[in-house]
């Protein structure tokens, strides 16, 4: 008797790599093969006793190579890093092996903007091995990319796009809160930007993503994170400790700009929303009060992706997949 489901191995078995795990180990349409993370103390560790849920009867692997193979002909879920030339050679080893690749690396979701030269290389090696990449989330991949070009289907020239995430940190996962730097003093924040060890991955690659699937040609992008201090105590901070982030991304045609993107993490941030405006004709706003959860989302964007993919070959957006299910 045939197995059902498109077999998928998951990559990478942090906060999210387990959720997207329980929910392929759950799901109909497809089949867990393997999951593999060398972090000490997970390889050789059954899989159900990590996620808490049914897996299969699956081990934890320690070297990804095992997870592609056990996945070949079907789809790796990687969800590893932020940073796309950290994850390049993951996806070359991948689509080498005959899998597709759905990946939540932000830098993965419009790879063009920084590494024009090395997506235009995967893009080729993924048409010659019959397979196709992916870079997906609800931020990058949704929120502020592509719900504006889905919006902008039902408008004519659109002029301007402008979209706000505003997430309270508070209820949200301790990884997050570390990336925009909660409870650093201001010095230490600055010292760490310099670094470029905060901020959120990707909102630039949105801004650029934004504007094609709105049909605006882009010379530039910039983006600028500023600290957002608290001013009292509360949260397990004091006064005057960073209590999240204004990150903001500006896209230009011709000197003028054409999208920005602002993303606002802060613990106890007020009226968490995702918000979008298009000055288009006619032209239109969405909020979504409370806004997109942010993992539950990311899971069920990489889940539908990896649906989806089997029959595309390239370095693909979210643009290239169906809009709906």
């Amino acid at each position: 008797m045939a197995e059902v489901g498109i077999p998928v191995a998951v990559v990478g078995l942090g906060e999210v790599g387990r959720a997207i795990a329980r929910a392929a180990a759950a799901s109909p349409l497809l089949r867990l093969v393997a999951a593999a993370d060398p972090a000490a103390g997970i390889a050789g560790r059954p899989l159900d006793r990590l996620l808490g849920a049914p897996a299969g009867g699956l081990t934890v692997l320690g070297d990804a190579g095992q997870a592609i193979a056990a996945a070949r002909g079907g789809v790796v879920l990687l969800a590893t890093t932020s940073a796309f030339e950290r994850a390049l050679p993951l996806v070359e080893r991948a689509v080498r092996g005959g899998c597709s690749v759905v990946t939540t690396c932000e830098e993965l979701a419009y790879p063009w903007l920084d590494h024009e030269a090395e997506a235009e290389a995967l893009d080729a090696l993924c048409e010659a091995n019959g397979v196709a990449v992916v870079g997906t989330g609800v931020n990058p991949g949704f929120a502020l990319d592509r719900l504006p070009a889905f919006l902008a289907q039902v408008v004519g020239e659109v002029r301007h796009v402008h979209a706000v995430r505003v997430v309270d940190l508070a209820k949200r996962r301790d990884a997050l809160r570390r990336k925009v730097g909660c409870g650093l003093d201001e010095a230490a924040f600055r010292a760490a930007d310099e670094r470029g060890e905060l901020g959120h991955a990707g909102l630039s690659q949105s801004a650029a993503l934004a504007a094609a699937g709105c049909g605006i040609e882009v010379d530039e992008v910039e983006e600028e994170l500023s600290p957002l201090l608290a001013e009292e105590a509360g949260e397990g901070l004091r006064p005057g400790q960073v209590a999240g982030v204004h990150q903001e991304a500006r896209a230009f045609a011709e000197g003028r700009e054409v999208v920005r993107l602002e993303l606002v993490l802060a613990l106890g941030a007020e009226r968490p929303r995702d918000e979008l405006e298009l000055d288009a004709d006619p032209p239109l706003r969405l909020v979504v009060p409370g806004g997109i959860p942010g993992e539950a989302a990311t899971v069920h964007a990489v889940l539908h992706a990896a649906l989806a993919v089997g029959e595309r070959h390239g370095l693909l957006t979210v643009l290239d997949l169906p809009a709906g299910r």
